[in-house]
């Protein structure tokens, strides 16, 4: 039985959440609360080297962390159904919508940015808000722009959920709880709409998670 170390509302869990569903893999969810700080003191911080979350742990004592690295690793473990394509430029603008989420969007708000633009930098919640859905808006005009340019299909790339709607829900969800502005958005919302139509997307939701608040 494979264990992964999350906590509910992160959206790079939500993401490896999305993965072990869809590939049908039981897993022990291990409750890390990211928000008390529980991430950064004993036990987890001795489990993960970075401190962050999610990471997995195999039944042969292997760990693993980062969310793309891991649903990577369940890719390439567990190859149906796909993740990736199989065709190498398919593939390579699969992985570029993933990480205009992961590594554009996400970096500029998650958790640790969002607590020191208030804690250090001194700024008012509004001012935090505002902060996090420009970039939202901002990221996520860009993968309007990339979907544009894409192949139609019901998902972000193809008839089939793929990395990409991975990264992409859990980045939706989280636009949503800060009322960012989500208009003009065709292809994006068409692709979330798609995939929350599946039962694993429901399943691996926030409020279905055992920790959720």
């Amino acid at each position: 039985m494979i264990k992964l170390h999350n906590y509910f509302r992160s959206s790079a869990s939500f993401r490896v959440r999305i993965a072990l569903q869809l590939k049908g893999l039981a897993y022990d969810y291990v409750p890390v609360h990211i928000a008390r700080g529980d991430h950064k003191t004993a036990p987890y911080s001795q489990l993960s080297a970075d401190q962050l979350v999610p990471l997995l742990e195999t039944d042969d004592g292997q760990r693993f962390s980062q969310s793309m690295a891991i649903i990577e690793y369940l890719d390439e473990l567990h190859p149906e159904p796909a993740l990736l394509p199989r065709d190498a430029a398919a593939r390579a603008h699969v992985r570029a919508l993933a990480q205009s989420i992961a590594c554009e969007i996400h970096p500029l708000n998650n958790l640790r940015v969002l607590k020191y633009l208030v804690r250090e930098l001194k700024l008012s919640e509004e001012a935090k808000n505002d902060w996090y859905r420009h970039w939202v808006r901002d990221g996520l005009l860009a993968f309007e722009r990339q979907l544009a340019a894409s192949p139609e299909g019901r998902f972000c790339w193809g008839d089939t959920p793929t990395l990409a709607d991975c990264c992409l829900v859990p980045q939706i969800f989280n636009a949503r709880r800060f009322d960012s502005d989500l208009s003009g958005l065709p292809r994006t919302m068409a692709a979330y709409d798609a995939c929350m139509e599946l039962p694993a997307f429901q399943a691996a939701q926030p409020s279905q998670c055992p920790d959720a608040e």
